[in-house]
């Protein structure tokens, strides 16, 4: 998953009489106005986070899912990913995830083709089916193989799907050793389950520290934190857990990742919908 940014500044101004249109002029002139919008800043952060991720190819890794309900019970399951980067930027990444553990969900596989500009396609391959489903552009919102992660959350970032909107600089923690930018994101896409999303980047490294989802009512629906950041190949950051909480229904589910490997020996032909029931 990629990182986050935001936008919108609309500025309009009535100038009447002589005095008040001198004035209207000599604003438009001042160097002052010629300062980037909260539009403006909020995109070059989201493309600057995006740049800084570009060139891994593509990376496996190992996670463990642990679900916890409203009573604090808890389940773990364990899946590997793949990741298949796009070195074209017309359009976006390609993950597959298979689950291992337990028995009850052994074999299931999910693939992701996210798209900037069209809906993504994603599949679900279900052992007790024998058959793959492919995932609506209208159910992307719903919940995840039971955890309190999206279908839409499991894309990858791209700028282009996104409007944004920075909103402050603060602090990123308690402690105050990171300052983040705080930046609004608007979905373009219609589906969305989201009205927007508010995301805390750090100025340092431009990695995303956490994360706010706004459902349809504009009410807050989620918080993502990210945990433990490693850093690979000299240049790509990864976070070690990934915290999502649901704060309407008190559920909440943690990824923990572990053994990334990057560069390896996966291409194209292995993200195909008809592979997903031989997975193993």
């Amino acid at each position: 998953m990629r990182r986050q940014g935001y936008a919108d500044l609309r500025s309009t101004g009535l100038a009447l009489g002589m005095a008040a249109a001198m004035t209207v002029g000599a604003t438009i002139l001042s160097p002052g106005s010629w300062a980037e919008t909260p539009e403006e800043k909020g995109r070059k952060i989201a493309q600057e986070s995006d740049r800084r991720d570009l060139g891994w190819g593509n990376s496996k890794v190992s996670l463990k899912m642990i679900l916890k309900n409203a009573h604090g019970q808890s389940s773990v399951r364990e899946l590997r990913q793949q990741s298949l980067e796009n070195p074209d930027s017309s359009d976006g990444d390609k993950s597959i995830s298979l689950f291992d553990k337990p028995r009850d969900v052994e074999g299931t596989a999910f693939l992701s083709f996210t798209h900037i500009l069209e809906p993504d396609d994603q599949w679900l391959y279900l052992p007790a089916l024998k058959r793959v489903k492919r995932i609506s552009s209208s159910n992307k919102s719903g919940p995840f193989m039971g955890s309190e992660f999206a279908y839409e959350d499991l894309t990858s970032f791209e700028v282009e799907k996104y409007k944004y909107e920075w909103l402050r600089d603060e602090p990123c923690d308690t402690e105050g050793t990171l300052t983040c930018f705080v930046v609004k994101q608007f979905p373009l896409y219609e589906n969305s389950g989201y009205t927007s999303r508010i995301a805390w980047i750090d100025q340092t490294e431009y990695r995303a520290m956490k994360t706010e989802f706004y459902d349809r009512k504009e009410e807050l629906l989620k918080t993502l934190k990210f945990h433990g950041y490693k850093q690979y190949l000299g240049q790509y950051w990864r976070a070690a857990e990934m915290h999502m909480e649901n704060h309407q229904t008190g559920k909440s589910t943690m990824l923990e990742f572990k053994d990334y490997e990057f560069k390896t020996d996966i291409n194209e032909g292995d993200f195909s919908p008809r592979r997903l029931e031989r997975l193993r």
